[in-house]
């Protein structure tokens, strides 16, 4: 796999994942909760899949190479660039009239 496929893998993977939260009310696609999930238990599951979208990433820079050492500025980029990609979610959870 090339530099560039797995870099358009990685930001599809972060768009999946980010939106995941919003679209289902299980834990983590897994766990059926009694109650519907509130925002903190989403946004705590968004925070969950930022880490492993970050693992799969990381995975994926030390096949292609030397991983580059990153500072405090890349995570809050890569942490706002999550949040942006969760909107979507958002906006249908949260803002959308469901009838």
């Amino acid at each position: 796999m090339n530099q560039t496929v797995s870099v358009w893998l990685v930001v599809a993977l972060a768009l999946l994942a980010a939106n995941l939260p919003f679209i289902s009310n299980r834990l983590l696609l897994v766990y059926r909760l009694k109650n519907p999930k509130n925002l903190a238990i989403r946004l705590a599951e968004m925070v969950f899949w930022y880490f492993v979208v970050g693992g799969i990433a990381l995975l994926l820079e030390q096949r292609a190479g030397q991983i580059a050492p990153q500072g405090w500025e890349f995570y809050a980029i890569t942490a706002t660039l999550f949040i942006t990609f969760a909107f979507p979610g958002f906006v249908f959870r949260y803002l959308f009239k469901h009838r």
